[in-house]
């Protein structure tokens, strides 16, 4: 693969996308790129300020942008069915949705309908989301869903005896779950899609080490200001930029040349900077047992279900 840039999205006028997190960091500098390549780009932000802010910004260094705001707080599955019923009756296709949206080793926190706030946030409020736009999604030939990973993910496995860390916390060891999760949501979501015929693409990716607010929200969230001042020089110092960091989800979601259950990440430093290339998912992402298990307790847990892609006889 040569050194892609943003600079080869193809155009997308047309095209209507949905990027969750698109306040800050990786996801408003997903929104924008896509924005600027023409696509009609919904910025699904949890607080509205940020969001404003992150619009007016894009409206202002591309006054032909398309984009809009919508509120959508993943910590709460009541704003998930807001958001998705409001985007469908506004806009019946969307041809890319990107899973961005997340936090990364809080403090032990719970969502709005009581699970582990990195599980609840980034695994399940995605896996309602994308469920409830299934119908959008379908309306769309070759809609791409793109769930944004981590390589912290090789870290993570799936405790289905204590998936809310009601036991015992450790906010690593819940953000490599949860990471891993979204893993196993892509290919699972591809497996159903394929034995369905449909035509859906779900693949993953992630950022490598990219510098975001991401990485002291946690800290500073626990009252640990020092920690949250060496995570910020360590981006200064070691990361890439966001831009840099949002190119894997943006070849994910705009490349010609993807295919459903593909990962994508960069291409040095044992890919924690550089271009996009295809990458392995993690060992443990590629148990159909534990993804088929995961997907199940996951509808459970959110009440959303996939009709179009329960399994067949």
């Amino acid at each position: 693969m040569t050194q892609w840039t943003a600079e080869a999205i193809p155009p997308l006028e047309g095209r209507t996308a949905v990027v969750t997190g698109a306040n800050s960091g990786l996801g408003l500098e997903t929104a924008a790129a896509l924005a600027t390549h023409g696509a009609d780009v919904v910025l699904a932000c949890r607080d509205e300020g940020r969001g404003q802010a992150a619009l007016r910004g894009i409206q202002a260094a591309y006054p032909a942008a398309h984009v809009e705001l919508r509120l959508l707080d993943l910590a709460d599955l009541s704003s998930v069915r807001r958001f998705a019923d409001g985007l469908a009756a506004d806009r019946p296709g969307v041809d890319i949705l990107v899973n961005n949206a997340g936090v990364m080793a809080i403090p032990h926190r719970r969502t709005a309908d009581g699970f582990e706030m990195q599980f609840g946030t980034n695994h399940l409020g995605h896996f309602a989301l994308t469920g409830l736009l299934m119908g959008p999604l379908l309306a769309r030939p070759g809609a791409r869903v793109v769930t944004l990973s981590s390589i912290m993910a090789q870290a993570g496995w799936i405790s289905f005896a204590d998936l809310q860390h009601e036991r015992r916390y450790q906010k690593w060891i819940a953000y490599g779950q949860a990471k891993l999760a979204n893993q196993l949501f892509t290919l699972e979501l591809d497996r159903r899609v394929r034995a369905h015929g449909l035509d859906l693409v779900s693949v993953a990716a992630h950022p490598g080490y990219a510098a975001t607010n991401l990485q002291a929200a946690g800290p500073l969230m626990g009252g640990q200001g020092l920690q949250a001042q060496m995570m910020e020089l360590g981006n200064r110092v070691f990361a890439q930029s966001a831009a840099a960091g949002a190119r894997p989800t943006l070849y994910a979601a705009t490349a010609p040349d993807v295919s459903g259950g593909q990962y994508f990440g960069p291409d040095h430093l044992f890919q924690t900077r550089g271009h996009p290339k295809p990458v392995p998912f993690v060992r443990a992402a590629r148990n159909p047992e534990t993804a088929r298990r995961l997907w199940e307790v996951s509808e459970e847990l959110t009440g959303v279900t996939f009709p179009a892609l329960e399994p067949t006889a």
